[in-house]
């Protein structure tokens, strides 16, 4: 049993926190690749396994796109275009987003996006997500996690390519109610020997507590099954209908049969834990009784 409880944060209508079940997020990011055909599968493809929610990203091209790049042409599967032109056509607009919105509530799972800017921030606060949040690359922006914290809703951190004292600068910046912090290396994907799941015990020392998650790049599954035997509270994945499909993400994703098979499995970790205190099972006592020689 863990000696230090988190604070219990209400998402929608689960609860994250210590002593509940893990909280599990398909991580759709871009790699819909603009398609909204596209993200309605993913979408029913994270319900289908057990997900309890999905989340985009969303960027507003000309902040997040150094003035430099517009205009770099690239080949893309829509044609060669400029670097401008290819992250528009990889956005949704509102009457997407509000299509995500209707359908995510007809499907019956929650959704949410990560803001990379802050007029991404006012976009998505149109429609009421029940968290927020912060990608690793945007932990250092103090300005942004202010305006996230500022809506009132939970703020979930990450913390890939971060030091321990720019976790520290954001963590004293936004107090640690209403928080959520994942441990995540950002290399895509990342090799093992970089994962550094002590971290997970590491986090929960210092920023008790906020519950402390995983957000895994890597390869694989067992990984986050181990994230998750560690005390992880909640877990995200990038996920991909096709692994081979366009986009620097879609390496580092689970398709949609892998990520059944890792929610499955981390509900029966869930169970398998159990509480730390020793008793005798009710079907043990057969054995006990036919097998022990001294009583």
């Amino acid at each position: 049993m863990f000696t230090k409880k988190s604070n219990d944060i209400n998402v929608g209508e689960r609860i994250v926190g210590e002593g509940h079940p893990v909280f599990i997020i398909g991580e759709i990011g871009i790699n819909h690749n603009g398609s909204m055909e596209t993200a309605k599968k993913m979408i029913d493809g994270a319900l289908f396994a057990g997900c309890d929610a999905v989340k985009f990203q969303k960027r507003t091209p000309e902040i997040c796109v150094p003035r430099s790049q517009w205009e770099i042409e690239r080949d893309t599967p829509w044609g060669r275009m400029t670097y401008i032109e290819y992250k528009h056509r990889i956005e949704f607009d509102a009457d997407q987003y509000a299509e995500i919105a209707r359908y995510c509530k007809e499907r019956g799972i929650a959704w949410s996006a990560s803001c990379w800017d802050e007029e991404a921030v006012d976009f998505i606060e149109r429609f009421e997500p029940p968290f927020y949040k912060a990608a690793s690359a945007s932990l250092t922006d103090h300005n942004l996690l202010r305006k996230m914290k500022d809506t009132g809703r939970p703020l979930m951190i990450s913390t890939g390519m971060s030091t321990s004292e720019e976790i520290d600068s954001a963590v004293e910046l936004l107090g640690r109610d209403n928080l959520m912090i994942a441990h995540s290396t950002s290399a895509y994907p990342c090799g093992p020997e970089e994962l550094n799941l002590r971290m997970i015990d590491t986090l929960r020392e210092q920023y008790s507590p906020a519950p402390i998650g995983y957000s895994g790049h890597e390869t694989g599954l067992a990984p986050t099954y181990a994230a998750v035997a560690l005390g992880a509270t909640f877990v995200e994945r990038h996920i991909t209908l096709d692994r081979a499909m366009w986009g620097t993400d879609q390496a580092a994703s689970v398709e949609i049969m892998g990520l059944h098979q890792l929610v499955r499995n981390i509900r029966d970790i869930e169970k398998s834990l159990g509480d730390g205190v020793k008793r005798v099972y009710d079907s043990e006592l057969g054995a006990r009784k036919k097998l022990r020689r001294v009583q």
